[in-house]
Formats: C-alpha cells, sequence, structure tokens
C-alpha cells in the first residue's frame, strides 16, 4: 500500500498496469516533446504512431483509451494537430460514433433471441463439423446485418453460460446452484476433469470459429464492422451497393473460409477437432430442456418483439431507410416500449459496452489527424498511386492487411482511406479508381487482420472476455488457431482483388 501522497499518486497511475508499462508510457509522453523540438513534428508523429500501436498491442495490460488518450493529449499540446482538426475528424465519422452508440446498444436487448438461436444450434447437431461450420456460418449472417463486435458478444454469452453450467455439475453441484465460482477448479471431482479438458478445447474451437464468421461476414456489408460504415460514407455508397462492390472479393472468401472451417475440424489441425464428450452433452440437454419449460408467456412474446425487431432492422438496413445508428435507436424504442424494460438504469446497462469503444475511437481519430497535419503517410500513397493502376488495388490490399496485424483495422482504413480521398479531390485519381481502392482498402483491413486479437476489436474482445481465461485461450494460442484462417483469407482476398475487382 501506498505510504505517501507521492507513491500514491504513482499506485493510481493506470491503475492495475504492471509498473513496466507505467514505465514505457511515462517515457513515451517525456520523449515526446522533446523529439517535436529536436527532430520536428513529422518525425515525432511516427513516433507517436508506434506508440499508439503498442497501446493496442498491450491492450491485456491496461485498455488503451487511457495511455492513448494521453498520447492524444499530449499530441495537442506540443501543436501536432489541434483540436479543431480532431474536431473536424470526429464530425466526419459522426455516423460511425452514432453506429457503435446506438446499434450496439439496440442488439443488446436482442440477446434473449440471439442466445435461444444459439443455444439450439449448440445442443441439436451432434456432428462437430457440422457444428462448426454453422456456427462459423451463423456468426458470418449475423455480422453482415448486425455488428461483429456484438455478435461476438453474443457467442462468449452462450460458451460463459454453458460452460459455467456443466462446471457446475462436475463441481458436484446442481446447474441452478447461484453461488459457484466458475474461475476455480478446487473442488471438480476428478472423475469429471478429462471431460472439462476436452469441454475447453471444444468451446475454444467453436468460439475461434464463430469469431472468424464474424470477420467473413463483416466485410460484406457496410455496417459488419465500424471501419465499413466509415468507407462507405466516404465512397458515397449505401447498404444494397456496398454490398455489390465487396462481393467479387467477399463472396469467394466466405465459401473458402466454411471450406477451412470444415477441413480443420476433419483434420483436427491447429488445435482444432475436439469433440464434445457425452457427459456434458446430456448436462447441456437437461439444461436447455428445463430453461425451455420454464419460458413464461412473456417471455415468448418478448422474443416475437425481438424477432419482429430483427425484420424491421434488417429491412431498414437493406433499404437505407435511415442512417445506420438511427435505425439503431428505432430498435431500441420498439424492444424496450413492448417488453417492459422502462427503468433508465436497465436501460443503461446496454450502453456500457459500446461507450468505452466508441471514446476509443475518438482517440483514433485524434492520432489520425495528427497523421493528416504531417502528412505521415503521403510517402507511402503516393509510391502506391505511382504504379501501374491495375497493381495499386493489390499492394492496398497488402499494405492494409501487414498493417491492421500489428495495430488495429479501423485504425488502417480510417488513416488510409481519408488520403486516397485527398488525392481523390486532388484529382490524382479518378472516381472508379477510388471505388477499387476502396474495395481493396475495406477487404485488406477485414480479411489478413485476423492474424492477431488486436487486428480486429472483435477478437480483442473474445480476449479480454471472462470466456478466454476459463477456456485457456491466450494471445499465443489464439495466433496459432487463426493462422490457418489467415492464410487461407489473406491469399484467396488478394487473388480476388487482383483479378475480380
Amino acid at each position: 500500500m501506498p505510504t505517501t501522497v507521492l507513491s500514491g499518486f504513482t499506485h493510481n497511475f493506470l491503475g492495475n498496469a504492471p509498473a513496466w508499462y507505467k514505465q514505457v508510457i511515462l517515457l513515451f509522453l517525456i520523449a515526446n516533446p522533446l523529439i517535436v523540438w529536436t527532430l520536428g513534428p513529422a518525425v515525432a508523429g511516427w513516433a507517436l504512431v508506434g506508440e499508439f500501436i503498442f497501446t493496442l498491442a498491450m491492450a491485456l495490460k491496461c485498455y488503451p483509451l487511457l495511455p492513448g488518450g494521453l498520447l492524444a493529449i499530449e499530441a495537442l499540446l506540443v501543436g501536432m494537430t489541434s483540436a479543431d482538426a480532431v474536431y473536424h475528424e470526429v464530425l466526419v465519422n459522426f455516423p460511425v460514433i452514432l453506429l457503435l452508440m446506438f446499434m450496439v446498444a439496440g442488439i443488446y436487448f436482442m440477446k434473449e433471441l440471439l442466445l435461444v438461436t444459439f443455444t439450439q444450434i449448440l445442443v441439436g447437431v451432434r456432428s462437430k463439423s457440422a457444428l462448426s461450420l454453422l456456427f462459423c456460418a451463423a456468426a458470418a449472417v449475423l455480422s453482415a446485418f448486425l455488428d461483429a463486435l456484438t455478435v461476438t458478444a453474443v457467442i462468449i454469452s452462450v460458451a460463459v453460460g454453458f460452460y459455467s453450467v456443466y462446471h457446475k455439475v462436475a463441481s458436484g453441484k446442481g446447474y441452478h446452484h447461484s453461488d459457484h465460482n466458475a474461475n476455480s477448479d478446487e473442488h471438480v471431482i476428478e472423475l469429471h476433469r478429462e471431460d472439462l479438458d476436452k469441454f475447453r478445447a471444444f468451446l475454444r474451437s467453436l468460439l475461434m470459429h464463430g469469431a472468424i464468421g464474424t470477420a467473413l461476414g463483416g466485410v460484406s456489408t457496410m455496417v459488419g464492422e465500424p471501419q465499413n460504415l466509415l468507407i462507405a460514407k466516404v465512397v458515397g455508397w449505401d447498404f444494397v451497393s456496398f454490398f455489390l462492390r465487396m462481393a467479387p472479393v467477399s463472396l469467394p472468401v466466405l465459401v473458402a473460409g466454411l471450406t477451412t472451417c470444415w477441413l480443420l475440424e476433419k483434420l483436427r489441425w491447429f488445435g482444432y477437432g475436439a469433440r464434445l464428450p457425452k457427459p456434458v452433452r446430456q448436462v447441456l440437454e437437461e439444461f436447455a430442456d428445463n430453461e425451455r419449460t420454464k419460458r413464461t408467456k412473456a417471455d415468448q412474446a418478448a422474443l416475437w418483439v425481438q424477432a419482429m425487431a430483427a425484420l424491421v432492422l434488417v429491412v431498414g438496413l437493406a433499404f437505407h431507410l435511415a442512417e445506420v445508428g438511427l435505425i439503431g435507436l428505432l430498435v431500441i424504442i420498439l424492444i424496450t416500449s413492448f417488453t417492459g424494460v422502462t427503468d433508465e438504469h436497465q436501460i443503461g446497462k446496454a450502453f456500457q459496452e459500446s461507450l468505452p469503444f466508441t471514446s476509443l475511437l475518438v482517440v483514433f481519430f485524434a492520432i489520425v489527424a495528427v497523421i493528416h497535419e504531417q502528412h505521415l503517410f503521403k510517402p507511402i500513397i503516393d509510391f502506391v498511386l505511382s504504379l501501374p493502376q491495375d497493381q495499386q488495388p493489390g499492394m492496398f490490399f497488402i499494405a492494409n492487411g501487414l498493417l491492421s496485424m500489428i495495430s488495429d483495422n479501423v485504425f488502417v482504413a480510417t488513416v488510409y482511406i481519408s488520403e486516397i480521398k485527398q488525392a481523390l479531390d486532388a484529382g490524382s485519381i479518378d472516381y472508379e479508381h477510388f471505388q477499387e481502392l476502396a474495395i481493396a482498402i475495406n477487404t485488406g483491413t477485414n480479411l489478413p487482420s485476423v492474424a492477431t486479437p488486436n487486428g480486429q476489436a472483435a477478437f480483442l474482445f473474445l480476449l479480454t472476455s471472462a470466456i478466454a481465461p476459463l477456456v485457456r485461450l491466450s494471445y499465443g494460442r489464439m495466433v496459432v488457431m487463426a493462422f490457418p484462417y489467415t492464410i487461407v483469407m489473406g491469399a484467396v482476398g488478394l487473388f480476388c482483388v487482383i483479378n475480380l475487382v
């Protein structure tokens, strides 16, 4: 415990983050002004980008909003950008802010319907290969129309629920026992330990298939990932035109991804292929039957309301009846009005999942403002644009894919789409070629970025979720399990961008 006020400040700075991490962030904060004054703002801008990527990569140590926000504030104070420039970036990307604020919160109120859907899939399909394929395909379809982050949250909720149910039974308790710590195996009966380990491997593979599914579906529509909406807004695509433009790349990659899912389960490579032990299946089926019999008429009515709201959501998005975030607000109003959720605090819980990431995105835009003000990416953009036009989409796909693997796809897409928009405004490229490059940027940031957990928000959310330590899903294990998908999705995506766009 701190014994002085000074040690109290030291202890409180970035909370429970490791001491070395705190020291690194302090070093960044001290070094940046010195770099600006000695080497110039351009060099300091590159240092800032590297530092910000570091905070993303170390997201398990500390949520990037805090250290990233401190770096962004310092950039403003030393003149690397201005508050007006940051405000302009936020204003341009306001549809993305609306999406995260209202659409993710809207889907929160549809969780019961989504949980029932995934539960029926989990206990109703006995073939592991078929189950994995269904999980991956269902996640892809849902992510195309909803949001990858929210779909991942639903998959996590299902996995946590089923793991807790069996862990209670394995610990000698009933599955409705309320006072139970699923994080500890201390009370697990020896007879059940082997089944529990197999169940963990089973859930790990399903979680990864589901997470990959969100990437496969998320690339295809303007609401699948936050940067998709940003790209669509800059280029001027609506929901249907975005889907049609991405289809030459997204549909072949979807087929390749689903084929990879099936092969991995059959071959049992890279940590896949674990089957659900029979004792575990029996417990889960009994639990599902019990939940079904307990469902009241009011619960059934609520599910019907959620299903109707989902239909309204899909129609609203397909015909672009309003801004995506506003459609999310419509879903919130409809579901809460007809399911009896009228308390302010109940409604407020829906926004807890979306607002931290929304705040982090605003910090992204501050870093993007620095990049724009200092023209940091202009040499790279100029180099790619100096190549023959038929080579440019492929090079953009590769560049965006590699950067997204080590940083974050929203960040990379925001920078690159803004830079090529400036090239369009300057007359360096025509509108048709601008659209081709936008396709390469969108697919490049969405597909190869599955290589690492920090590449996509949904993957990072899975890594930092409650289920990851329960099923022993570490950063390294996620990288290994994502590797075959990365190779297949990246290679097929690059081929389609070069030959079909």
